[in-house]
């Protein structure tokens, strides 16, 4: 079968390559998925360029999420069968075959399609984690920058379903268009002139009680401008490569609070009936169609070159995903 991996650190596009390896055997509590869409995320490309929160033991297989049919079950799974669709995140999700704990793995229902469910966990599980991170709760406000990436556009329709405000920024008008086409609102192009009495107008005065950075630079200063008293700035990407630039005034005299948000130390804090529960809340949201996650193109597994470098590509409307 065939299996991505990257034998050294470097540019996705150039360090990936195709391997023959072994079918993999299930564990106990594992299955084995015969994957049919896989997403492309920005860890991903981080983690293959060595610029990650962790670096794999070199050669690396790559991936970690995807979509498609149950295979074959390790000892001690019962509640999933052969041949079933599933949502599962694993090592190696760019290959023919990977394997998966059972126990996260997601069966997906009829009514939510191949690419909806190759991107189902990972970005949308990322952006109900950070609502609660952030304690808002109904009726308050929060802002975001990186709006029409995948966590920001899920992020804005899962706080319309829990009934909190979100203004979201942008770089572009396009991409205030092109969410609105989505049914997302109150968002701002940071290119308009006067943009931030834009938001103004828009919270109508109310306090911003949390703010979502994934861009860091000047743009984390930005959001941190926008704050109210003691406003939580959460730290959740680093899209620019820049450290935060923070104004130590409005860190000073609004008593804010900053913080760091990675969930992949989050996540298993959870506790098993949590995270159930947010997973039944964004499948529940995707099979309804509150929540849309987007696809900007598909690519064979052997063209995963070109798709690496279409995935880092800025602009995109939405992820891509790769299908042997």
């Amino acid at each position: 079968m065939r299996s991505v991996a990257h034998s050294r650190f470097g540019d996705p596009a150039e360090v990936l390559e195709i391997r023959e390896v072994e079918m993999p055997v299930p564990a106990a509590g594992q299955i084995r998925v015969k994957m049919v869409m896989a997403s492309i995320h920005n860890h991903d490309l981080l983690t293959v360029s060595g610029d990650y929160g962790y670096r794999p033991a070199l050669p690396a297989p790559a991936g970690t999420e995807a979509m498609g049919i149950v295979d074959a079950l390790g000892n001690g799974v019962t509640h999933l069968k052969v041949g079933q669709r599933v949502a599962a995140s694993g090592q190696g999700t760019w290959g023919d075959y990977y394997l998966a704990a059972a126990a996260s793995a997601v069966p997906v229902p009829d009514d939510i399609s191949d690419e909806a469910a190759a991107q189902l966990v990972s970005m949308p599980l990322s952006a109900l984690t950070l609502l609660d991170f952030i304690g808002v709760g109904r009726g308050g406000w929060i802002v975001q920058n990186a709006a029409n990436g995948a966590v920001g556009k899920a992020l804005a329709k899962f706080a319309e379903r829990r009934g909190v405000n979100v203004v979201g920024l942008v770089r572009r008008q396009t991409a205030v268009e092109e969410l609105a086409a989505l049914g997302i609102g109150n968002v701002v192009s940071t290119s308009d002139h006067g943009w931030k009495d834009h938001v103004a107008a828009i919270t109508q005065g109310a306090p911003i009680v949390g703010a979502v950075d994934g861009i860091g630079g000047p743009d984390a200063g930005d959001l941190l401008s926008l704050l109210g008293e003691k406003g939580v700035l959460v730290s959740f990407g680093l899209m620019s490569g820049r450290p935060l630039e923070l104004s130590a005034s409005d860190l000073i005299f609004k008593e804010a609070l900053v913080k760091g948000f990675w969930l992949s130390k989050i996540a298993p804090t959870l506790g098993a009936d949590k995270l159930r529960s947010l997973i039944s809340e964004i499948v529940q949201a995707v099979a309804a169609r509150d929540v849309r996650l987007t696809v900007s193109e598909v690519f064979p597994l052997s063209d995963v070159g070109r798709a690496a470098a279409a995935a880092a590509e800025p602009g995109r409307k939405g992820k891509v995903l790769l299908k042997p």
